[in-house]
């Protein structure tokens, strides 16, 4: 399984920018999707995650500004970033878990977001 992310892009403070992540392969059913970040010098952290039950969990440095979502209909996870800060500058990777042929574990190539004025 392969993901394709996009929407990544130059902002300024408070703006908004949307990731999307699609995957292409034999997909039976995802039952994880989640969005990490690397910014120059720091390690990847967790930014958010969703279920297949729809539950979801965020990281205290993003709460209440993103919100992860996804359509299983196309595969596609999503994070809509608002009130972006310069913090949130960093590479954006999505991940997802699930099952097709066999079980995946798939990373997507990372797209680039900065916050700056």
């Amino acid at each position: 399984v392969q993901l394709q992310a996009s929407g990544g892009g130059l902002v300024q403070p408070g703006g908004s920018l949307r990731l999307s992540c699609t995957a292409s392969g034999t997909i039976f059913s995802i039952y994880r999707g989640a969005w990490y970040r690397q910014a120059p010098g720091n390690q990847r952290e967790l930014v958010a995650a969703i279920t297949e039950t729809d539950s979801t969990n965020y990281a205290d440095s993003v709460k209440g500004r993103f919100t992860i979502s996804r359509d299983s209909a196309v595969n596609t996870l999503y994070l809509q970033m608002n009130s972006l800060k310069a913090e949130d500058t960093a590479v954006y990777y999505c991940n997802l878990q699930g099952t097709g042929i066999k079980d995946f574990v798939s990373w997507g190539q990372g797209t680039l977001v900065t916050v700056s004025s």
